[in-house]
């Protein structure tokens, strides 16, 4: 029983890693077509328009890290547990606001993030 609760919890995990992936492949096909856009018309609006996605899917992987960790702590609390209740409940091991923060200015998503926001005001300069 303990193996196939472990089993969905590895699920949510994977799931939550999934997402994560898709929200950054979203990002660079966003900000790549807008600056397509840009490029076209040497209009700069459309790279300011792409600072507005950027923070959007930056703030929204941050929740799927975030997520991802909770169900970490899930997984390694029923694989220490002696019972199991097949609960995913995540809220004894939320800490809230703080343990959001530390998944959106982890290390990772710093590095992804910030070469975004290091190119936008690259070009930026580059269209004035």
């Amino acid at each position: 029983m303990k193996e196939k609760h472990l089993e969905f919890t590895q699920g949510v995990i994977n799931r939550m890693g999934q997402n994560s992936f898709l929200i950054k492949g979203w990002t660079v096909t966003l900000v790549s077509a807008l600056f397509a856009l840009a490029a076209k018309d040497a209009n700069q609006k459309f790279v300011i328009v792409a600072y507005f996605p950027t923070i959007a899917f930056w703030l929204l992987d941050s929740y799927y890290l975030y997520q991802e960790r909770l169900f970490r702590k899930v997984y390694d609390h029923v694989r220490k547990a002696n019972s199991v209740d097949f609960s995913l409940n995540t809220k004894q091991f939320d800490k809230g606001f703080f343990d959001w923060a530390g998944a959106a200015l982890s290390k990772t998503l710093i590095l992804f993030y910030g070469i975004v926001f290091i190119t936008l005001i690259i070009v930026m300069y580059y269209l004035k």
